[in-house]
């Protein structure tokens, strides 16, 4: 998922004053395709620890919740942190902190505790904030300003890739056993080993992940004084909540919070979806390797998205999307085999331009105060930690899947509410 766009760093003025460095691109675009990757994994992980600890669909969301928590409670901090230190300095901080959250999952397999892997996943995810407040303002300013929402674009697009790549591998990597033995036909400590042995999957796939991390960090730490003059403006973004008064910037960053959380809960869910007889009866293994299909759409969809969007009016577009997705929904759940499945995966073709059209309709007229509500919008991604929490509730209560999805298509409801509501410019909407 892509991450909201940041001023540009306070480095000088005009175009003279960016950075000559190809080799920190480069690096960047590593990070924005690490990131997504890692947070696309979850949707493997997800079935492999809710079959290993008998999970219900609420416990199983927990990972979501851990992950996504993050967000709220370190964008702050985070930001405040790259402040002092500045963006290298930062970024390595973030980069070392995601590393020791894979490390964390050593301890968590040999326990075999289902709350050490939650916490794993939340230092984890700190380091993906602190990170992802780096890496927007610092690739605008390694090159021309001019072009910096070239490189912004570009660079997102690396996310999206990541989120494509790693749960292509990570299906095979984490879910190739599961179909052996089921967590529920044992007890004692053949239940016990048998945890400690499956995770065992999932340590080895963090550890390499540490382990690019770790050179990553080496990189973006012998560069860490590249940056000369960074400057970095004063101010509080706890000031910055005022902007939530504005009927139009609070109505998007609303939407930014359902966006991610219906994005999310159906991402979360294709594994045990597809796996249902009455869709693919697959196993989760063969499951997982759909869940490219799912986030490539979205990557896909933002090529035709970015030329449609410069004709056509972007409220009228984000409208039409949402509704395509709750019909997609519409479909998938009142049907079966190959059309749930494949309606289901479409959704993330709908889901393409949402969060930038959203991120930019909800920031239009906020002028000196972009950055303020662009932090603002990162908060909101804790959308991602909340719905599928309550995704997996309804999915429990209910006892079926598809009834569960309902939540992900009302969240798509108000967000084409939002699009019709911000067709207009701003200051016209009523």
């Amino acid at each position: 998922m892509a991450l909201a766009p940041a001023a540009q760093p306070n480095a000088g003025n005009g175009d003279s004053d960016h950075v000559d460095a190809p080799e920190l691109r480069l690096f960047v675009m590593a990070l924005f395709f690490i990131f997504g990757g890692i947070t696309s994994l979850n949707d493997v992980i997800i079935p492999k620890l809710k079959e290993l600890f008998t999970l219900n669909y609420t416990q199983a969301m927990l990972v979501q919740f851990c992950f996504f928590t993050a967000y709220l409670l370190i964008g702050i901090p985070g930001a405040a942190l790259v402040k002092r230190v500045g963006y290298m300095r930062g970024a390595t901080v973030g980069l070392l902190t995601m590393m020791a959250g894979c490390l964390l999952f050593i301890p968590a397999s040999q326990s075999a505790t289902y709350p050490l892997f939650l916490f794993a996943l939340f230092v984890l995810a700190s380091g993906v904030v602190v990170v992802q407040v780096v890496t927007n303002p610092l690739i605008t300013l390694l090159g021309p300003a001019k072009t910096a929402s070239s490189r912004l674009t570009f660079a997102q697009a690396f996310n999206s890739l990541g989120t494509v790549v790693f749960p292509a591998v990570g299906a095979s990597l984490i879910l190739g056993s599961l179909a052996k033995v089921s967590a529920a036909d044992l007890s004692g400590p053949a239940l016990d080993a048998y945890r400690v042995a499956e995770t065992q999957t999932v340590v080895r796939t963090y550890i390499a992940l540490a382990v690019a991390l770790a050179l990553v960090a080496g990189v973006v730490w012998m560069n860490r004084n590249r940056l000369k003059g960074e400057k970095h403006e004063a101010g509080s973004l706890l000031a910055s909540f005022d902007l939530l008064r504005r009927p139009r910037f609070a109505f998007g960053a609303a939407c930014i919070f359902l966006y991610v959380g219906a994005e999310v809960s159906i991402g979360s869910l294709i594994v045990n979806y597809f796996q249902q007889p009455h869709v693919l009866a697959i196993t989760a293994e063969a499951a997982g390797h759909y869940i490219p299909y799912y986030w490539g759409g979205a990557l896909v969809g933002r090529f035709f998205g970015s030329a449609i969007l410069a004709k056509i009016n972007p409220g009228k577009v984000l409208a039409f999307n949402a509704v395509a997705a709750i019909a997609l929904i519409a479909i998938s759940a009142a049907s079966g085999g190959h059309v749930a499945a494949w309606s289901l995966l479409l959704v993330g073709l709908a889901n393409s331009i949402m969060f930038p059209t959203i991120f930019t309709l909800a920031s239009e007229g906020l002028g000196r105060r972009a950055a303020d509500g662009s932090g603002l919008i990162n908060i909101a991604i804790f959308g991602g930690a909340v719905v599928p929490l309550l995704t997996g509730t309804i999915a429990d209560v209910s006892g079926h899947l598809a009834t569960a999805l309902v939540l992900p298509a009302v969240c798509y409801a108000v967000i084409g509410g939002f699009g019709l509501y911000a067709r207009r410019p701003a200051g016209a909407e009523a």
